[in-house]
């Protein structure tokens, strides 16, 4: 006998979470992010010392001396101290960066999207103006006008690297603003920083999320790059400070300049890795 009884809707039997640890490319980002997290959490701990300390004899290779693992540099610094902390300046500058960078890409898109007229020509028009600008070159010269510290460099970098995320906002913002929701937000009498912030942003999260992954890795990149021309901080242990440091003796003692190398190789690739996850995972298209 055929039941009368109606069908019930379907329940979705994975969320969010479970996509994101289902997925190589989201779990491999994740589980080595989660190592370098730990690296600089534990940096004060395990290597209450100075990093910058001159603290054995120079030129010590790895593993000839259980005490300095890694070896030393050329100033007798301890390496594996230096990664450590270095996890911990590097993480830093890539953070406050990338959290500047989202406040006025976040910001500007949404403004332009949303009201659109003069004030997304004024927007557009400066977002234009610092994307003529190699994004290295200008943060080179903010770096070398101003003296080279954690803030300075973190500032530079964040300042020019917003324009790409607000064009893409500013997308978002304008495929929204027509929806169905936002009409009825207005029709309801919803203020425009409501609208803006209870309808429009969380609609864009998605994209925002995948992007300030990405942009976390480029920060470090840009960092490291910086640092390698001697525009780096020099009273911190960064990955790109160490890398700078050791390119003088790179063809007789290639180590020095090779594990803090490797260092950002694996944070960038985590990186990259969980951005590539998140973007399958958060993507409505694959998981109707």
């Amino acid at each position: 006998m055929t039941s009368l009884a109606p069908a019930l809707p379907a329940i979705p039997t994975q969320g969010p979470l479970s996509r994101l640890l289902r997925s190589p490319s989201a779990l491999a980002g994740s589980l080595l992010l989660l190592l370098v997290l730990a690296m600089a959490a534990s940096a004060g701990w395990l290597f209450p010392g100075d990093p910058l300390d001159m603290v054995a004899e120079p030129f010590l290779r790895p593993g000839a001396d259980p005490a300095y693992l890694l070896g030393t540099d050329m100033l007798g610094r301890d390496l594996l101290a230096g990664i450590f902390h270095g996890a911990r300046v590097s993480l830093l500058i890539a953070a406050v960066s990338t959290l500047l960078a989202l406040l006025l890409g976040v910001s500007g898109g949404l403004l332009a999207g949303y009201y659109g007229g003069w004030l997304d020509a004024a927007l557009m028009r400066v977002t234009e103006f610092f994307q003529t600008i190699p994004s290295f070159l200008f943060a080179l010269a903010i770096v070398a006008v101003v003296q080279p510290t954690l803030w300075t460099i973190a500032l530079a970098i964040g300042v020019t690297a917003w324009p790409g995320l607000a064009r893409l906002v500013r997308a978002e913002a304008l495929r929204l603003r027509h929806g169905e929701m936002v009409r009825a937000s207005v029709a309801l009498g919803a203020s425009d920083a409501r609208i803006l912030l209870r309808d429009i942003l969380p609609n864009a999260a998605t994209p925002i999320l995948v992007s300030a992954s990405l942009m976390v890795a480029t920060a470090i990149l840009t960092e490291s790059s910086l640092a390698f021309l001697g525009l780096g901080d020099p009273n911190a242990a960064s990955w790109g400070n160490m890398v700078g440091a050791g390119r003088e003796v790179l063809r007789t003692d290639w180590y020095i300049t090779t594990i803090p190398g490797l260092a950002i190789v694996i944070t960038v690739l985590a990186l990259n890795l969980l951005g590539d996850g998140l973007a399958d995972v958060l993507d409505p298209r694959d998981h109707k």
